[in-house]
């Protein structure tokens, strides 16, 4: 039985493995696991209906910093992760990668949104987490809260993107990692600063949208590996 074990494992797991950890890279694997394992015990709680403490106290904290010139501030950030928008720059994208002739790219960016877009809307539908309503709101929203749709949109499409330009110059990498960072991190920031969604759910939005990124992206590594000619 151990042998059966054994060369189960060095046939079929270990090449897989060893293929997985070099495409990804052992930080990255690492990384991924961890995401897993804090979304995993927050969403358990989000699932039984728990209550976070320090969710009302962040928001709360923010909040006593509102004025009109951050409200108008705010809004504008909050836009740049509103459908609209992001349909718009999708869209940009997906024709910019064919017209370059990326077809491996534009297919698996394609199926990169495609995907991400179905996470979002099933995720909250199931679990049907109420949205925040501790002060007279400046927008609306009729959606289910957890995880943040804004905060898991903006990390799978500029977080995507950020990886494609990136990966075509990477003398600007630090530049083009930076200022998607930035720019992600204004979202979240701009839905905290807006009362319409707890902490809680912009972190499950970046942890399932970065997990979905690193997906996207070791799927298109291996597909110019085993493509080379298409690259």
């Amino acid at each position: 039985m151990l042998r059966k074990l054994i060369d189960f494992w060095f046939s079929r797991v270990h090449p897989h493995l060893i293929s997985l950890i070099a495409t990804v890279g052992v930080t990255g694997l690492a990384t991924c696991l961890l995401v897993i394992y804090l979304l995993a015990q927050l969403s358990e709680e989000v699932w039984e209906k728990e209550a976070f403490a320090f969710d009302k106290a962040i928001l709360l904290w923010i909040h006593q910093y509102a004025n009109p010139t951050w409200d108008s501030i705010m809004l504008s950030i909050t836009k740049i992760g509103d459908p609209i928008i992001l349909v718009t720059v999708v869209g940009v994208t997906f024709i910019t990668l064919l017209w370059k002739r990326y077809p491996q790219e534009a297919k698996i960016f394609g199926f990169h949104v495609l995907g991400a877009t179905v996470l979002s809307y099933s995720l909250k539908f199931a679990f049907s987490k109420q949205r925040p309503q501790l002060w007279e709101q400046l927008i609306t929203e009729k959606s289910y809260s957890y995880p943040s749709g804004h905060a898991l949109g903006s990390m799978v499409l500029y977080g995507f993107i950020a990886y494609l330009l990136a990966s075509h110059y990477p003398k600007f990498a630090i530049i083009i990692y930076s200022f998607a960072v930035i720019l992600i991190g204004a979202v979240g920031l701009s839905r905290l600063y807006l009362g319409v969604h707890w902490p809680t759910d912009v972190f499950a939005g970046y942890g399932v949208g970065y997990l979905w990124v690193m997906f996207s992206i070791t799927v298109l590594k291996l597909q110019k590996l085993r493509q080379p000619s298409e690259i």
